[in-house]
């Protein structure tokens, strides 16, 4: 590898010299020099991102009432007992440490998951195009560009053809930058730089050649990267995390400054009430709350990877399964992904080989823009183009609707136009008559347009034909597409997909309303809606979009099942109109006019063959575009935030009451209840079973309709439940002080052993609405608990008991306890039933 270092802006710079910078040439790189520049670039092939393992593992200490407390331990390592200090620290790490395995392992899954859809680049290696993931390309890859294409690096432009690229992500501009090859002044601003395409940024329309200078890090959009933390929008799963963090807080400073306050009116030693209040804060707080949730998700999306559904944003899994309107195109969901050719037409509605012909020359020539519909005139019986060579090309864009290509015959050179069927009448003002003489459009057009819509009623889609003799013209451009002859139409079916019908009915018993958004024919979607037995009656068109007004549509949209002939940027305004109308959405869509609506959807949803802008701005890649497979994918969504709160529930019962009577205990006992580092040790223990929460089982009536955070309904709960673990907390004093006339030592044992044992019983209560009995636990989530349970009984007998403060209990306790700890689950479960019958969601 030879590369010379480029002293200038390579925008500047000519195409031959850049090719001798960069050791390249046009054909591209071969496969072995591709090699080394990987391994030489590696570490700038990747933008920088704001994980790694050394952060992970601080932030499971960056809890600040974490650090409060380490900073009292250490403050005790020199003035106090050392031994404590010691084990408080080693708890504390522990607790860390099993919080950073979780999460790292979570990131693994998602990592291995996240490679299944990996955004390519067409490359030249070796001669030849190959598709590589766009983190392979190296300085000096020649890369092809096409509509729908994400550009893999800052790169100047070689040749191209009416190539226009989305810049908005870099440059802030809404509208897309038209590119071309050509040199520019040292000093060209960034927005002005039309020789070049930057990393991020997608091909709206049009093909490019491009020659790679720069990759990863070194790129603009790179060095803007390393200077912004980028942050994505806060979800409403993230909002209820935020929210619910809010609620423990409060809870939290009260009973902190409380009971510190008190103990020091009380004269006992300051270190100590201090160190006893911060061990307090943490029992309350769910300190393994992230890592839970990193588990949950992972353990939910590598089960949904198992149902083909692959998430790529792991806290859109729960926006999954609170979604309850998903917008769909009809084509390749509601209808199978290929079409298929049904017949050419002619202006008198004749079957016509000549027009399928023309059609058939469009598609076999045409290379910047795949689509269903070229994809089935190819596979269209084939027609002979020995005869015929490709001249030049015009792009499909959403503007014109229209495709051109400019073929050579034996007799001329004709330009061919497909396209929807009023763009290519626009574009004609002659016709070809049954006996194939060109008359004059006229009257015509009203009679194709009628054919048209009977064809559409029937459920069939419709591509225009023209044609215009160019002579010996050799290049064309969009203003040639005028003065054309109308041939005809082809005519398209798309049946709909085996059990689509049972799909589309099973999304709505989970509470899920599908809405079709296509810009296809309004007759052609509301004959698609009525086999799929949605009501068509609720149905816009994207021309009574155009004269509503936001507001007016918010009040609309829910009660819309249909949108047709909808534009790409009225998509994107759908969804807004959706969310601001209090619906949780999701977008399901693969073409380059879907990224808006994928980006403002709560869930943007893609397939795996969908273009790279598509998947890249999606949260969610099915490796089938079906819609049965997004069904399981939203049980999966719900089965995961159900098991999530599970652990808030515990966290925010047993957790609460725990911690409630402890400071109660302070006031009248002349010695702390608990010692910090047996507070500590509860917490974790308590969370070790809660790591195995995400293989539970969830009951049918909890995944059957969408479910968001309710802090209402956690701060009911965290009451009524965490007052009934109080209640037994104080029998177990009672039982100690007054039965056993229990010491200090014997106090502190025995009430641990009861705050592990009931938090760890209590789980396997409040994770159903059930009896436990009726809806067992899974098989890890039991054994872990039983395991726990086995573990804290064994402690006081242990040779780390001493160190831990604790002392062996008579049998005759662990026999009143066993008694205690029978009724709180049977009043738990008394309370669960009136709890849940009184109509709390």
């Amino acid at each position: 590898m030879r590369m010379r270092s480029i002293a200038r802006p390579f925008w500047s710079i000519p195409i031959d010299e850049l090719y001798g910078l960069l050791d390249s040439k046009p054909e591209g790189l071969g496969a072995e020099a591709a090699r080394e520049r990987q391994a030489a670039f590696a570490g700038y092939m990747r933008l920088p991102r704001n994980g790694s393992n050394f952060r992970l593992l601080v932030r499971q200490f960056r809890n600040p009432i974490v650090v409060i407390l380490l900073s009292a331990a250490l403050l005790s390592l020199f003035l106090a007992d050392r031994t404590d200090a010691l084990i408080i620290f080693t708890i504390i790490a522990l607790s860390g440490l099993l919080g950073f395995w979780q999460e790292h392992s979570a990131a693994k899954v998602m990592a291995a998951l996240f490679a299944l859809v990996r955004i390519k680049a067409d490359v030249w290696r070796d001669g030849t195009v190959i598709e590589v993931p766009v983190e392979d390309i190296v300085p000096g890859d020649v890369v092809e560009l096409s509509a729908g294409s994400t550009v893999p690096g800052d790169a100047v432009v070689i040749h191209s053809k009416d190539v226009f690229i989305d810049e908005a992500t870099l440059t802030g501009e809404s509208y897309p930058a038209e590119k071309s090859q050509g040199l520019l002044t040292a000093d060209a601003p960034l927005a002005g730089r039309s020789n070049t395409v930057f990393m991020g940024t997608h091909v709206v329309s049009g093909c490019a050649r491009a020659l790679v200078v720069l990759v990863g890090s070194d790129t603009e959009f790179g060095r803007i990267a390393r200077h912004l933390a980028s942050r994505e929008p806060e979800t409403e799963f993230e909002r209820g995390v935020r929210r619910f963090g809010y609620l423990l807080l409060e809870v939290t400073l009260v009973l902190v400054s409380v009971i510190f306050a008190i103990n020091v009116w009380l004269r006992r030693p300051v270190l100590d009430s201090l160190l006893f209040s911060m061990a307090l804060a943490v029992g309350l707080t769910p300190q393994l709350l992230p890592a839970i949730i990193s588990v949950n998700l992972a353990y939910g999306a590598r089960r949904m990877a198992a149902r083909k559904v692959i998430v790529k944003r792991l806290n859109s899994i729960e926006d999954f399964g609170s979604m309850n309107v998903l917008c769909s195109d009809k084509t390749g969901t509601l209808t199978e992904g290929t079409m298929m050719v049904q017949a050419g037409l002619n202006v008198a509605g004749d079957s016509s080989d000549r027009v399928l012909l023309h059609a058939f020359l469009n598609a076999v020539f045409e290379t910047s823009y795949s689509n269903p519909v070229d994809e089935a005139l190819r596979k269209h019986p084939a027609c002979d183009t020995s005869n015929y060579r490709k001249l030049d090309e015009q792009p499909y864009d959403f503007v014109r609707k229209r495709l051109s290509v400019l073929v050579a015959t034996p007799e001329t050179h004709l330009l061919i136009t497909k396209g929807a069927v009023d763009s290519v009448l626009r574009a004609c003002s002659n016709m070809e008559s049954p006996e194939g003489r060109v008359v004059p459009l006229d009257s015509g057009a009203t009679a194709v347009s009628q054919q048209v819509c009977e064809l559409n009623a029937q459920g069939f889609r419709t591509i225009g034909v023209a044609y215009r003799d160019m002579n010996r013209l050799e290049r064309i451009d969009k203003s040639h597409e005028a003065e054309m002859v109308f041939l005809g139409i082809v005519v398209f079916a798309a049946p709909l997909k085996a059990g689509i019908t049972e799909t589309v009915a099973a999304l709505r018993r989970h509470g899920v309303a599908l809405k079709i958004v296509t810009g296809d024919h309004h007759l052609v979607a509301s004959h698609v809606a009525r086999k799929v037995e949605l009501d068509d009656g609720g149905l816009l068109t994207g021309e009574e979009l155009r004269h509503m007004t936001d507001d007016a549509l918010v009040h609309r949209v829910t009660g819309v099942h249909v949108f047709a002939e909808v534009e790409p940027n009225q998509k994107n305004r759908i969804i807004q109109a959706l969310k601001r109308a209090g619906n949780v959405v999701g977008y399901i869509g693969d073409g380059i006019n879907d990224a808006p609506a994928l980006h403002a959807a709560d869930v943007g949803i893609s397939v795996e063959g969908a273009v790279d802008v598509a998947k890249e701005a999606s949260d969610i890649v099915l490796l089938e575009k079906d819609l049965a497979v997004l069904v399981d994918g939203v049980r999966e969504g719900r089965t995961t935030f159900a098991n999530t709160l599970k652990y808030v529930f515990m966290a925010t019962s047993a957790n609460f009451g725990n911690m409630f009577s402890m400071a109660g205990a302070s006031l009248f006992l002349p010695f702390l209840p608990l010692l910090p580092k047996q507070i500590l040790l509860t917490n974790l223990l308590t969370d070790i079973p809660e790591m195995t929460i995400a293989t539970d089982r969830v009951d049918v009536e909890l995944i059957d309709r969408p479910r968001r955070w309710d802090i209402g309904f956690i701060r009911k709960f965290m009451l009524t439940f965490g007052l009934i673990s109080s209640v037994f907390d104080y029998l177990t004093f009672g039982a100690l002080l007054w039965l056993f006339q229990a010491t200090p030592e014997q106090f502190r044992t025995g009430w641990f052993v009861e705050s592990v044992v009931s938090a760890s019983m209590i789980v396997l209560v409040i994770r159903t609405r059930r009896s436990f009995v009726k809806s067992p636990p899974s098989p890890s989530l039991l054994a872990s608990t039983v395991g726990i349970i086995l573990l804290t009984i064994s402690l006081p007998f242990l040779p780390v008991a001493s160190p831990l403060g604790l002392t062996p209990l008579p049998l005759s306790f662990m026999m009143v306890l066993g008694v205690i700890l029978a009724g709180y689950v049977l009043a738990a479960e008394m309370a669960k039933a009136h709890f849940y019958r009184n109509g709390r969601a």
